[in-house]
């Protein structure tokens, strides 16, 4: 992401080449920019996307199913192992609680991700 700051510099440097005579999608080449990326940010300077409300995924672990998997992978036999064994493990039993990135984004959140001994 481009700061704001940057940004406004950039629209200046723009529009200061497109006075001197320069064609604005010259000048946008030049600074590596479409012409489309300015016309956006002349329309709305301020950078909107850390705001943005993004919806929950409807495929999102319950609190239970993240306790369940940490459960799981913290068991003897699976506590030795990494999430990809414990995935491939589980599977081989018939049994189906996550991902194998879902395994390692929960143990990590949880500061689980080295050997749980």
């Amino acid at each position: 992401m481009i700061s704001h700051p940057d940004r406004h510099e950039a629209i200046k440097l723009i529009e200061e080449a497109v006075a001197a005579g320069s064609r604005r999608a010259q000048a946008c080449t030049e600074l590596g920019l479409s012409l489309r990326t300015l016309q956006r940010w002349q329309h709305c300077p301020e950078d909107r996307r850390p705001t943005t409300s993004r919806p929950e995924p409807v495929n999102k672990l319950s609190p239970d199913e993240r306790r369940q998997l940490l459960e799981v992978a913290n068991q003897p036999e699976f506590a030795r192992l990494p999430p990809h064994q414990i995935v491939a493990r589980l599977a081989d039993s018939g049994t189906w609680l996550a991902s194998e990135s879902t395994f390692y984004r929960v143990l990590k959140e949880a500061q689980q991700q080295h050997p749980r001994r």
